[in-house]
């Protein structure tokens, strides 16, 4: 940058140069034996360190889990801002309580009801965003070394929450009908017999991240009921439960646990409306709540009285549903496109799920690929995509991908698809010059 392309902030538009930081590299030692063993653990999430990347222009990105901009109604969110602006400006500028707005509250338990999730409203806890909720959700229960189950593989971005504080995670393989629940027995019953029985499950019932399977009816009945006879707490991860393409919606794990109290429930404002609204909410016991209520203090005091301003007049003003209905055919199609198009361009070895809502799928190629490799030639040819290894904490997934659709228009979709499948096929053909007859 020269500087030219710097002004000062004074007012009269000086030319300042550029400035040169006070602390170099050279110079990172000294904070190296002072950085807390848990921000020595915490891992980036894979979608952060993409992001970068994927800004540019000219980049395809089938990484990122962004909802199209263009089904954000932008004349309702316009009129939405100026109420606020004239008739609620001191209020959504100040502090608000930590739990949150009650009269969000209780619209958001009116949204559970909806989905057949009965909940109070004294038992509903605002959060700035799903990620918190997450986040708040490890942080109240997970000592470090403590034994977690959850989905093989689990969302990426809650990984860098189970690094941060020392979970010890194993994954309980998943199939078409989601997670299986006699491996997760298997899995209970080693930890237990060794000494260290989970302490919690997290779980994405509905089109789950990165895999995009749905858990059955019967295994969220059977679920419940082992969570019950042993004493397991559930974290129920809902963002995509309503971006459903096909089927009927299923009961949450929330509902079938019936006030048992061994459900955690955490869902978010950013698919439904936006995601830069940073709205997201935690459904949880009372003793709970009061314990997550601690943690977010320290975190942030509250979340935005600005954004939860916005979300609420947008609900008094608008029926959410008619919204997502729209959004959903959307992303059917988009979905659809993307079908078609690994159909069309990825070999015979390669398979991947087939959900029937959500944002992703997820691609298994021939076990002789490293998708990390492969992500460096694809973005040669300008498109991006997840490693499978990120979704996971034990080193597996190197051989698979999640695949976006919801952020690009159908012919980027299968342009994208068509470069990440000439890359796919040369990996394969230099596998197959290298070892002849053994692809």
């Amino acid at each position: 940058m020269s500087t030219s392309d710097v002004t000062d902030n004074t007012g009269t538009g000086a030319p300042v140069p550029p400035q040169t930081p006070l602390v170099g590299p050279a110079d990172a030692a000294r904070y190296d034996s002072r950085f807390s063993a848990q921000a020595s653990a915490t891992t980036s999430s894979a979608m952060r360190d993409l992001m970068a990347i994927t800004e540019k222009a000219d980049i395809i990105s089938l990484a990122g889990g962004l909802p199209d901009t263009e089904t954000f109604p932008r004349a309702a969110y316009e009129e939405i801002v100026s109420e606020i602006g004239t008739d609620f400006l001191a209020p959504s500028l100040q502090y608000g309580p930590t739990d949150g707005m009650g009269e969000l509250r209780e619209m958001i338990a009116g949204i559970m009801a909806d989905e057949g999730a009965r909940s109070r409203v004294d038992d509903i806890m605002i959060t700035t965003g799903g990620q918190q909720a997450i986040d708040l959700s490890i942080r109240t229960f997970v000592d470090r070394g403590d034994s977690v189950l959850a989905e093989g593989p689990t969302y990426p971005g809650a990984v860098p929450c189970l690094t941060a504080y020392g979970a010890d995670v194993t994954h309980v393989p998943m199939d078409d009908d989601g997670m299986r629940i006699d491996l997760l027995e298997d899995a209970y019953a080693r930890l237990a017999r060794e000494g260290r029985p989970p302490k919690i499950l997290y779980t994405i019932p509905n089109f789950q991240n990165p895999a995009g399977v749905t858990m059955s009816l019967e295994r969220r009945r059977q679920l419940v009921e082992f969570a019950h006879s042993v004493g397991l707490l559930i974290i129920e991860d809902n963002p995509y439960g309503m971006i459903r393409f096909e089927g009927e919606a299923l009961p949450t794990l929330y509902e079938l646990d019936d006030g048992a109290g061994w459900v955690v429930y955490l869902s978010t404002f950013s698919k439904i409306l936006a995601p830069g609204i940073r709205v997201g909410w935690v459904a949880a016991p009372p003793q709970v709540l009061r314990k997550m209520n601690l943690g977010k203090q320290a975190a942030d005091l509250c979340s935005s009285t600005f954004t939860q301003r916005f979300v609420t007049e947008y609900l008094k003003r608008n029926d959410y549903r008619v919204h997502v209905a729209r959004v959903n055919d959307l992303y059917r199609a988009r979905r659809d496109t993307m079908l078609a198009a690994l159909d069309a361009h990825f070999p015979a070895s390669a398979t991947w799920t087939r959900p029937r809502g959500g944002l992703f799928l997820w691609a298994t190629l021939p076990e002789f690929i490293d998708t990390k490799a492969l992500q460096a030639k694809a973005l040669e040819r300008q498109v991006a995509f997840v490693p499978g290894e990120a979704a996971f904490l034990d080193g597996r997934g190197g051989n698979c991908m999640r695949l976006n659709y919801s952020g690009v228009p159908e012919p980027v979709i299968t342009e994208g698809i068509s470069r990440l499948g000439e890359v796919v096929t040369e990996f394969c053909a230099l596998h197959e010059a290298l070892n002849p007859g053994r692809l």
